[in-house]
């Protein structure tokens, strides 16, 4: 997908916005002027747009489709996450947006009304059965009202995707969310496994559960999205996200593996290790250069598999893992 186009911004306007995020004002909302809505669509907002591409890759990747009944995006915005979702799935006929700022409720219906003519748009949360519901970039700004709220319209869906930055304290707080859930729900993505997520037990405190989204293809080469990033100190070639994908429906299991690879690989001379969250907890996995040059390749693009399951060319071994005693041991074999 090509960048966005963007119009000169008011970049004052867009300073004041991002001095806004970094404070996180907790139960103060953002919105109280319309421009702020259209510049932070734009700009911030295509730049959380990407995270919910990847996402949504992903979900295709593993065949899931949102269940029956409306999308409810909570805590909307400026609309980013219900309308890539309606993007994805064209079989959504209702999306529901809910923001404590009733100018970026209205906002957001507004543009995915022209986005999407057919699409039925409601504002305010009713209280009913919720097919899939939408949260994106929340948890650091819920106080204790909000946490309730949220887990209210949690409590009344089908499905959860649920997207945030890609910090060590709001990716713990996320899988938090996440081991709350189990039981009530399966989880989808990026989960490989049903169980408590491993990333805060003993010694496992350095790590956390984040991956890295792909910018548009020609984004570094637009002056505009460039003197962005250099103004709001944003480093485009990153796009750091955490997210979970939970749903009632029992889903069926990925082969068994390493699994999810969290992060990046880290190179080294001749080699890389991979970090994976599978069924036995974190993994290390060393991947030879002379045996995994594309996938090696791939992954320098951004494109390398997001899981690794049994097989990776017969080769691999483990460096780490909180499943086993730590020594190297081939994994990939059979």
């Amino acid at each position: 997908m090509p960048p966005v186009p963007i119009a000169e911004p008011d970049w004052d306007r867009l300073e004041r916005l991002r001095a806004r995020f970094i404070a996180r004002q907790g139960s103060q909302p953002y919105w109280d002027d319309p421009a702020d809505l259209e510049a932070y669509d734009a700009t911030f907002g295509e730049r959380i747009g990407w995270k919910w591409d990847a996402v949504l890759a992903e979900l295709a990747e593993r065949g899931w489709r949102p269940p029956d009944g409306p999308v409810l995006d909570w805590g909307c915005g400026s609309g980013v996450a219900g309308r890539r979702v309606r993007a994805a799935y064209p079989e959504i006929t209702r999306l529901i947006l809910v923001d404590r700022s009733p100018l970026a409720g209205a906002d957001a219906a507004r543009r995915a009304r022209v986005r999407f003519p057919e699409l039925e748009v409601e504002i305010g949360d009713r209280g009913e059965p919720i097919g899939t519901l939408l949260a994106s970039h929340v948890v650091s700004e819920l106080d204790d009202a909000g946490t309730a709220a949220l887990r209210r319209a949690v409590d009344r869906a089908q499905a959860v995707l649920w997207v945030e930055p890609g910090t060590p304290d709001d990716s713990r707080a996320l899988g938090a969310e996440r081991d709350r859930l189990l039981g009530t729900f399966h989880p989808v993505a990026p989960c490989v496994h049903e169980g408590p997520c491993p990333m805060g037990e003993a010694g496992n405190q350095r790590d956390w559960c984040h991956h890295f989204a792909r910018p548009p293809k020609g984004i570094h080469g637009d002056r505009l999205w460039t003197t962005f990033a250099e103004r709001m100190g944003i480093d485009l070639r990153s796009v750091p996200y955490s997210f979970v994908a939970l749903d009632r429906r029992a889903f069926p299991p990925l082969p068994a593996g390493p699994g999810r690879v969290i992060g990046r690989p880290r190179p080294y001379k001749g080699f890389v290790k991979i970090l994976t969250c599978g069924t036995a907890g974190l993994a290390e996995v060393g991947l030879q250069a002379r045996d995994h040059k594309d996938t090696i390749r791939a992954y320098d693009r951004g494109e390398g598999p997001r899981v690794l399951a049994g097989g990776v060319d017969g080769k691999g071994w483990l460096v780490r893992s909180t499943g086993t005693d730590g020594a190297k041991a081939n994994i990939f074999r059979q």
